[in-house]
């Protein structure tokens, strides 16, 4: 048998993973630095199958406007560039011997202001997660057998407190990041 505590407990995991995944997702977006998690959503085409940019190639970033991608194998570097280039990412990517550089083109303000779109909509499905968890836990509290009303109304205000600071969370990212991608 659950008790409050057992549902707060799931509850706050549930808000972790929501607002972790909004940092990573957050962590693909372009800025005006070089982040080697700016190609994590590239999905590239070798050996039949499509894999994950960090699963055919290492990626750094040696200085703030240039990423550098070097391939497991160097006979698919070709793939790999055609695939940084297809992924919308506006990148142009050149081979250099082993390695592929991609520089980091200037962002103009229509381009900065889109990504704040972007960041803004996958902020919200991060307050989302957060929000189906609260009424997840609220459900399961009110279940609960042999637990006084009081107490149920306790770990509702709980929850709700619970709620209420992931939000502040996902929107103190908003904050940081929105400036990140509005520096010039």
């Amino acid at each position: 048998m659950s008790t409050i505590q057992d549902i707060l407990k799931e509850c706050r995991g549930t808000m972790e993973k929501g607002l972790e995944s909004t940092k990573r997702e957050f962590s693909t977006l372009r800025s005006g630095k070089a982040s080697p998690n700016m190609l994590d959503t590239v999905r590239v085409e070798v050996y039949g199958s499509l894999l994950g940019m960090n699963q055919v190639a290492t990626v750094s970033s040696p200085e703030p406007r240039t990423l550098i991608v070097t391939p497991f194998d160097k006979s698919q570097s070709k793939v790999i560039e055609k695939a940084i280039r297809d992924a919308n990412l506006g990148l142009e990517p050149s081979s250099q011997g082993a390695v592929i550089r991609v520089p980091l083109p200037m962002m103009n303000e229509e381009r900065r202001k889109e990504l704040v779109k972007v960041m803004h909509k996958m902020a919200e499905e991060g307050k989302i997660a957060i929000r189906h968890a609260r009424t997840h836990a609220r459900e399961s509290a009110k279940k609960l057998q042999g637990v006084s009303e009081d107490d149920v109304k306790h770990g509702e205000k709980d929850i709700q407190k619970l709620h209420d600071d992931f939000i502040h969370k996902v929107d103190e990212l908003i904050k940081v990041k929105e400036a990140e991608i509005m520096e010039v």
